[in-house]
């Protein structure tokens, strides 16, 4: 395969993994880094190198849509940020000490607990839960467009959700996937915030979480302008329509297709990392 071929295969496939990405709240990068390392054979340092990048520019893209549609709660987004810009941080410190197949099983493991949580639905009761005290403090709880119109909600245990950011920060630096998979599952199970409000305001914080751990990266060397440049374009043209989709999109559908993606791309990584080959 010439560079040419390689860098045009390479942003088809990041054109698919910003639009699921998009769709989910989970930036891209959670389809990337194992695509890139099993079947493109990049090293697993640089696909998170060039994950983190193109996971900058899906928040630049699809999270401005999200926050003019009236999807993205700015409040609870800024707020969370500070628990996971401090994770990145520690998460990126970590990364270059711990061996690639460790990497490779933590990031399966994650994705596999992500797809078995990602399929409960919310019932009736838990969608008109009173409101937290320190929510309606912060002014956390809002209201997003619905097919019925306007809908409010009440968010939930928010000490909880700031912990689980706190992890979810680590593991963006620690395996580039823009912490997608454990912000929506905070913000979704423990917050209890709609499933879309979740996936869009995850979108709108992805791209503060990575660049301060990109910055780590890139002072190591593990930012290669060759792999970026591709991955970069191709998810932020997937996450500007994914954006279009997502407004229309059901949320029954948009959780089958988090939880089926990442449940196929855990496996995969789970095997590539207990029998050594990335």
């Amino acid at each position: 395969m010439t560079i040419l071929d390689f860098t045009a295969v390479v942003a088809i496939v990041s054109f698919v993994a910003g639009l699921l990405g998009s769709l989910t709240g989970l930036g891209g990068g959670v389809v990337l880094v194992p695509l890139l390392t099993i079947f493109f054979h990049v090293d697993i340092r640089y696909a998170i190198g060039a994950s983190l990048v193109s996971v900058i520019a899906t928040s630049s893209g699809a999270a401005a849509s999200y926050v003019k549609e009236g999807f993205s709660n700015i409040r609870i987004g800024m707020f969370l940020e500070i628990a996971t810009t401090l994770g990145a941080l520690m998460g990126a410190f970590l990364a270059t000490r711990i061996p690639t197949s460790a990497l490779a099983i933590i990031f399966g493991a994650v994705l596999l607990y992500s797809a078995f949580l990602s399929r409960k639905p919310r019932t009736l009761a838990q969608r008109n839960l009173p409101p937290d005290p320190l929510a309606t403090r912060l002014q956390l709880n809002g209201s997003f467009p619905d097919m019925g119109g306007e809908r409010s909600y009440n968010v939930q245990r928010v000490p909880t959700g700031f912990s689980l950011m706190f992890g979810a920060g680590a593991l963006s630096g620690l395996l580039g996937i823009g912490s997608g998979a454990v912000k929506v599952l905070a913000m979704d199970q423990a917050m209890r915030i709609p499933f879309k409000v979740s996936t869009t305001t995850s979108n709108f914080m992805i791209g503060v979480t990575a660049a301060a751990s990109a910055g780590v990266y890139l002072g190591r060397g593990y930012v290669d302008p060759g792999l970026s440049m591709p991955v970069m374009l191709g998810v932020l043209a997937g996450s500007l329509l994914g954006s279009r989709i997502l407004v229309k999109a059901e949320t029954k559908s948009l959780r089958l297709v988090f939880s089926v993606v990442i449940l196929v791309l855990g496996l995969q990584m789970l095997y590539k990392g207990f029998w050594g080959k990335i």
